[in-house]
């Protein structure tokens, strides 16, 4: 149950310590004039020459503790740039394939870091987006404790890039985090943990958010947290303990509270398989857990108390997702199929396995199914092992949602059905369980890979070899390749070259066509690349329904009938003839948006029926560098 207490541990010749190399430079030997030497006698040895070999050997490069783990981290970035090479190639214009909604949503976030840290701006809601109701940060994910982080880079660099880097730092650091963790605490074998922490770091699900979703891919923290709650079992200073895990959780809350979410249930489940094996631990294991835990709810929950009322009291708060969210699941066979952004992915093959394609959170192939499956027939004497299957089965079936399928065919109703309306369940999107199975497999592999290196009665290269052979067999067909993206639109030169400043007041809004939206957030990367000088209205976020706080939450704010409309033509081409109420109903809302410009990029989809209707509302635009504009403060002055 502890660290300490995993069996059939040991350390690898080339894990022992060594010191390092020192490194000189030769010195060549001096010559002297000598006496000449009989024929017969040999000339006397140079001791430049004995010394040679000893000193050969004191600098020949020496595998280190350090060095390994060094080589491991560098093979760990060296990878996560590889997976990202495609939009590092140009951040501000790739993006993601399928959907670019989320990474706007981020960009939009990070430059509301840079406000905080340089304006004071208060950092759990703001006004800058779906104005004049604002959104509730604590309640979307806002990645403080990324973004202020990051405020050096987005300065200098712009969001897009610092949103590019934390994909990368995601995927490296959650890996060697989990290294460090494996290696120190968990297996204490350095092969064993390198192999579980490349699939935690790699797997079919990170490289699947890690198209849109850096505040779910930054596990970095996690593998501590497990770490720090193992330890509290048999702590003998559950107070400082207890405090250390406090912070850790904090941090946590403001990366990805979902995450936190699954970490803490997981723990939960893991250790109480582990009890019902062996009872007798909770004798010696309840005092100094209870205790950590105490304080760790005590501090956490007062650094933490404010934020929460914020996120569940606070303007715009809401309870619960819609009824659409919370269905999402995994189908059974999608855990039998190699994931879409993977060497042997086929995301034609992957539809309805899993809701989207940002979502597949299974998906560990045939080979790797079975290879963990064989893992636990084998070591099915070790109690942690034991425990760790409970625990990844026991979420690969919650992972299922309420409707179990096969190949999209329904074939019972779920457990999921039971939690779904529970208190904070109700926010869970399902389908992310099947995460947590990800880390059950990885640990059980470092494990398998640990018990192999040390097999007795068997050839050692022998062992290894079919260990190293049944790992390239099973994954293989889920290695990680580059992120398939697409171009996306500049930001406007009359956004970049500050046009808007002329029009644009502190209280006014900037209203771009369409308006902005879930399926139309190009203008929050506007916004963002200006570190949010002028505010939105509308965006992507999620809110109480119809905006009233409490109710349950939605994708977008109040809905708006002109948007609506403004996004039919965007997508069809065809103009619409408007009568008198559509005018005065689009008046209504750009004076409820206090609106002092509208703005049309020309290279907007079916830019001109959508110039052609806007100027059926408030009449004819001008051009001004690459946008049609229209100056509504008349129409929208608080005096009118």
């Amino acid at each position: 149950m502890t660290p300490a207490e995993t069996r059939g541990a040991s350390t690898p010749a080339a894990d022992a310590p060594t010191g390092p190399r020192s490194v000189t430079l030769d010195r060549p030997p001096v010559t002297r004039p000598a006496p000449p030497a009989p024929a017969d006698v040999p000339p006397p040895a140079d001791p430049a020459d004995e010394a040679a070999p000893a000193a050969r050997r004191r600098w020949r490069w020496r595998w280190t503790r350090r060095r390994i783990d060094l080589v491991v981290y560098g093979g760990f970035l060296l990878a996560a740039i590889w997976v990202t090479s495609g939009i590092w190639a140009d951040p501000a214009g790739r993006v993601a394939a399928l959907y670019s909604s989320d990474p706007a949503q981020v960009q939009f976030f990070l430059a509301h870091s840079v406000r905080v840290v340089l304006h004071g701006e208060f950092p759990f809601f703001t006004e800058q987006f779906n104005y004049p109701d604002g959104v509730n940060l604590m309640a979307n994910t806002a990645i403080l404790a990324l973004g202020i982080p990051m405020v050096p880079v987005t300065l200098l660099f712009g969001p897009a890039v610092s949103f590019v880097t934390l994909v990368t730092l995601g995927l490296a650091g959650t890996a060697a985090a989990w290294y460090r963790v494996l290696s120190r605490h968990l297996v204490r074998h350095r092969p064993a943990a390198a192999v579980g922490a490349w699939f935690c770091g790699f797997s079919p699900a990170m490289l699947s958010h890690a198209n849109w979703h850096p505040n779910i891919i930054s596990q970095f923290l996690l593998p501590f947290i497990v770490w720090r709650v193992l330890v509290l079992t048999r702590s003998t200073r559950p107070v400082r303990d207890g405090a250390l895990l406090a912070l850790l959780v904090t941090a946590q809350a403001f990366i990805n509270e979902e995450i936190l979410l699954f970490t803490a249930m997981a723990l939960g489940v893991f250790l109480l398989a582990v009890l019902a094996q062996q009872r007798a631990r909770w004798a010696a294991a309840w005092r100094p857990l209870g205790a950590g835990l105490a304080v760790c709810a005590l501090l956490a929950g007062a650094l933490l108390a404010y934020p929460l009322w914020v996120q569940f009291a606070g303007p715009m708060a809401y309870h619960g997702l819609s009824d659409t969210v919370r269905d999402y699941g995994n189908d059974i066979a999608a855990f039998f199929a190699p994931g879409s952004p993977t060497f042997g992915g086929n995301e034609r093959a992957n539809v309805n396995l899993a809701p989207n394609y940002s979502e597949e959170n299974a998906f560990f192939g045939w080979s790797l199914s079975l290879l963990a499956v064989g893992i636990v027939v084998w070591l099915r004497r070790d109690v942690v092992v034991r425990a760790l299957a409970a625990t990844g089965l026991f979420f690969a079936v919650l992972s299922l949602g309420e409707r179990i399928s096969w190949w999209d065919r329904e074939l019972v109703t779920g457990p999921w059905e039971l939690l779904v309306r529970l208190p904070l369940l109700d926010a869970v999107v399902p389908t992310r369980f099947g995460m947590i199975t990800g880390v059950t497999v990885a640990v059980l592999l470092a494990y398998a890979v640990r018990s192999a290196w040390v097999l007795r009665g068997v050839d050692r290269r022998t062992a290894r070899t079919l260990t190293a052979a049944g790992l390239v067999f099973a994954l293989l067909p889920i290695a990680p390749m580059p992120l398939r993206v697409t171009t996306r639109p500049p930001v406007p030169e009359f956004i970049t070259a500050d046009r808007w400043r002329q029009y644009v007041g502190p209280d006014q809004t900037l209203v771009s066509v369409p308006v902005p939206a879930m399926g139309n957030t190009d203008p929050m990367r506007w916004a963002a690349s200006t570190d949010l000088d002028f505010k939105i209205p509308g965006g992507y976020f999620l809110a109480p329904r119809n905006g009233v706080t409490g109710d349950p939450g939605r994708f977008g704010g109040r809905p708006s009938g002109i948007g609506e409309m403004l996004e039919e033509v965007a997508s069809t081409g065809r103009t619409p003839k408007l009568d008198d109420r559509q005018r005065r109903r689009f008046l209504d809302e750009l004076r409820h948006w206090n609106a002092a410009v509208v703005v049309l990029p020309l290279n907007e989809q079916n830019a001109e029926p959508l110039r052609r209707t806007v100027e059926q509302l408030v009449g004819p635009g001008r051009q001004e560098l690459d946008v049609w504009l229209w100056d509504v403060r008349t129409l929208t002055s608080r005096s009118v």
